[in-house]
């Protein structure tokens, strides 16, 4: 590391996370404007009141107050606002789908029988979730048919306009109006659909390739080459779905010839694209043969409705359709989870010395109950918006047989998960809290008594959250799984339903309109009301950072923007030899931090590397991510990026957040009132770490983890204070903010002196204050809470 110099100065790179921060809360400045980037990746930096740029507080660091330039990237433009990205909410079935993807185990490498065995199922399982991803685009597309072309076209405007006003009534007397009405929705549907999928963010900066060797924190999310070719089989798959069920359904061959000749021409389309998409014939299908298939599928919608005009009373091919899809859906999602149990059995050897906490949630079987769980709210959704129009038009309009089993499928559902809920959050949190009573770490954290009371309660939550929440949510799909099982073996064993289920089914409807109406509305409000797309953003956000593979209809992947655009920006600063770089990034955006940081480490050469640090804050890489997408983010990937920074991987943390905890350390034990653990060391590797130390801000800092204070010390002067337990919230405002990005920079260690504060004051005797804050007495030394830390981790 070079000696700091005169002209030392450091610009510290903040990356937001979840919630649609704005350039002033995420510089925690009154006032931002635009330096760089464009319309969507907006490099911002303080602004005084002419508009200009404006320079960063001091950092203390070296001894001295060094110059600290405060840059922002704001990527939230990506994913929310405008009525375009409010209508993404309806593709989360999708998403979670596309999700399982990432979520599968690592395939061992190298070329023995274990590595080419996982290979191979491996590929089949992501084969899989390609083909359960077309299922789910079929299975909307079908639900909406159910909506508009049966209960709409068929029966509302059927018998003179059974459902609509008298002025209206001409739209049931031309058959052919009433046939386009049912179909131009679902046309319009899909057309969404396939303009969604070919949606991209341009990218202002180069793509570094993918490097041999060992593998780098996320340098798995990169563009997918098929997926023009999954957007073309999607859409034919759609388009021939709808003019299948149209024609009869997959089970009722048309006794009039032209309409048996479209029956079978729908089969052989919906044959195609699942073929082509288990198999992926990218080279097959090209531009001109992509145009053909599109064109032939919509041509064949277009014929197959001019030969059922007149529509019938009931369309029965509807719920035909929607069975046919949704029992295939089941059978994949069977496969799929068979399947995935060798996968993970294989790829066990790479966490197998790891502790449990650091272990793939479900020992890398965590893929299944994800797709099953966007089988489900696919599902759920559909049946939920018939129902909701049902009761808002006419009560006595025929839905599906099949929508029974669904009702009461998700009335079990729902009893399930408030149970779960009530045993959780009202029995399991308030024993823990009464168990452990105030853990002894909140004590050397806390100085009084009332913010210990506080704190203990918000660190029992917390901690039970990110132990079991996970739990709850596995539990909840894989009973709504056998629900599913046991519905089926009732209906085609038994002949039918029991009555004392029948219950569930009234439970269900209210359970299904809610959830169709409720997302509705949600998407209305987020597409009027700037605050509202904010909160729809944060779901957005979660499901919008990994790239298209196993659905093509979902988000665009903002990831694949903002790191090479990080990487650029630090690129551009590293240019003068007397900057240091630290990317500081919160919650979400510490994962795009860590991603781009390891980038950055792996191509740039050893005197410039050692002027980039990595602050993450409030992040979920250790306890979420890293555990649910083992082959994007592996443990090893993560030694080596702490190895090559030597240490300069600050990561802040509460006990009181329930998304963020620790980054670089677990297996904490107290011995001697010293905080001891295991970590990532800075010469590389994993080991037993130096005892925590207590620093001038009332942090325990052990190896890379700072554990803050919540409701922090202070208040200091010359710095914004707030009060209370933060949580997740205002990790800029906690004076060890500043002192980590000291660290982060190499300017500052754990046994340093105190920050100075934002702005350093020209007459310190005037203030009285203590700008360490308030300590107990003998709180010295680091200490935690011994049964917490004990159990392996801090929750």
């Amino acid at each position: 590391m070079p000696l700091p110099g005169p002209e030392t100065r450091v610009v510290e790179l903040r990356v937001p996370g979840l919630i649609g921060t704005t350039g002033e809360s995420l510089l925690d400045s009154v006032g931002v404007v635009d330096v760089a980037g464009d319309r969507l990746g907006r490099v911002i930096r303080p602004s005084d009141r002419l508009r200009r740029p404006a320079p960063g507080p001091v950092l203390q660091g070296a001894g001295r107050a060094l110059p600290r330039t405060l840059e922002g990237y704001l990527w939230s433009g990506m994913t929310s606002g405008g009525v375009a990205k409010a209508t993404w909410a309806l593709l989360f079935p999708f998403s979670l789908a596309n999700v399982a993807f990432w979520m599968l185990p690592p395939v061992p490498r190298g070329g023995g029988a274990r590595a080419r065995s996982a290979r191979v199922i491996g590929a089949a399982c992501r084969s899989l979730l390609r083909v359960a991803g077309l299922l789910l685009t079929t299975l909307l597309v079908s639900q909406l048919a159910v909506v508009t072309v049966d209960l709409l076209a068929a029966q509302c405007l059927a018998y003179q306009g059974r459902c609509v006003p008298s002025g209206l009534s001409w739209l049931s007397e031309v058959e052919a109006l009433r046939t386009a009405v049912g179909l131009l929705p679902v046309a319009l549907a899909i057309f969404v659909l396939h303009q969604v999928s070919g949606t991209e963010w341009a990218v202002s900066a180069k793509v570094s390739p993918r490097r041999p060797g060992r593998s780098l924190p996320g340098d798995e999310l990169r563009a997918e080459d098929g997926v023009p070719v999954l957007r073309c089989l999607h859409t034919v798959a759609a388009l021939a779905c709808t003019a299948l069920l149209l024609a009869g359904g997959p089970f009722t061959r048309p006794a009039a010839t032209a309409e048996a000749v479209a029956w079978a021409a729908a089969l052989g389309l919906l044959g195609v694209a699942v073929l082509a998409t288990a198999v992926r014939m990218g080279r097959v299908f090209g531009r001109i043969v992509r145009a053909v298939l599109l064109g032939a599928a919509a041509g064949l919608l277009v014929w197959t409705a001019v030969l059922r005009t007149p529509l019938p009373p009931r369309v029965f091919g509807t719920d035909d359709t929607v069975q046919a899809i949704g029992a295939g859906l089941i059978v994949v999602c069977v496969l799929f989870a068979l399947l995935l149990v060798p996968a993970a059995l294989l790829a066990r050897p790479a966490w197998r010395a790891l502790p449990r906490r650091l272990r793939p949630w479900v020992g890398g079987w965590i893929a299944a109950p994800a797709l099953a769980l966007a089988g489900l709210i696919g599902g759920g959704f559909g049946a939920g918006l018939a129902i909701a129009l049902r009761e808002l038009v006419r009560t006595d309009l025929l839905l599906p047989p099949s929508y029974t089993l669904v009702t009461i499928l998700w009335g079990a559902g729902l009893a399930l998960s408030t149970v779960l809920a009530v045993l959780g959050f009202a029995v399991a949190v308030p024993m823990r809290r009464l168990r452990r009573g105030i853990p002894e770490v909140v004590r050397m954290l806390q100085a009084e008594e009332e913010n210990r009371q506080e704190a203990a309660t918000a660190w029992a939550q917390s901690s039970w959250e990110r132990r079991y929440l996970h739990q709850i949510v596995v539990a909840v799909a894989l009973g709504m799984a056998a629900g599913v099982a046991g519905l089926l073996v009732a209906r085609f064993g038994f002949g039918g339903v029991p009555p004392w289920l029948e219950p569930l089914s009234g439970v269900g409807v209210v359970a299904l309109g809610a959830l169709a109406a409720g997302l509705l509305r949600v998407i209305y409000t987020a597409a009027t009301t700037s605050e509202r797309s904010r909160h729809l953003g944060a779901l957005a956000d979660l499901v919008s950072f990994w790239p298209r593979a196993a659905h093509p209809a979902v988000p665009p992947c903002y990831a694949l923007k903002v790191v090479p655009e990080l990487i650029e920006r630090c690129r551009e600063h590293l240019a003068d030899p007397h900057t240091r770089v630290v990317l500081a990034g919160y919650h979400l955006g510490g994962l795009l931090a860590v991603i781009a940081a390891g980038r950055l480490a792996a191509e740039l050469p050893p005197e410039d590397r050692e002027r980039v640090g990595l602050l993450t804050a409030g992040s979920p890489l250790q306890w979420g991510y890293q555990r649910a997408f083992p082959a994007v983010l592996p443990h090893e990937a993560l030694v080596d990026l702490y190895g090559n920074l030597n240490g300069r991987w600050r990561g802040l943390c509460r006990g009181t957040d329930t998304f963020g905890g620790g980054a670089t350390t677990w297996r904490h034990q107290v011995v001697d009132r010293q905080l001891l653990g295991v970590g990532y060391l800075p010469s590389g590797g994993v080991g037993p770490l130096a005892p925590a130390e207590q620093g001038p801000t009332g942090a325990l800092v052990l190896g890379g983890d700072h554990w803050l204070p919540d409701p922090m010390r202070g208040p200091l002067s010359g710095r914004r204070w707030a009060a209370g337990v933060r949580r997740h919230a205002d990790y800029v405002t906690d004076p060890e903010w500043d002192r980590a990005v000291a660290m982060a920079a190499g300017l500052d260690r754990p046994d340093g002196p105190p920050p100075l504060a934002e702005q350093v004051a020209l007459f310190p005797d005037l203030f009285n204050s203590d700008p360490v804050g308030r300590r107990e007495p003998g709180s010295g030394g680091a200490a935690a809470n011994t049964e917490q830390h004990k159990q392996g981790g801090s929750g």
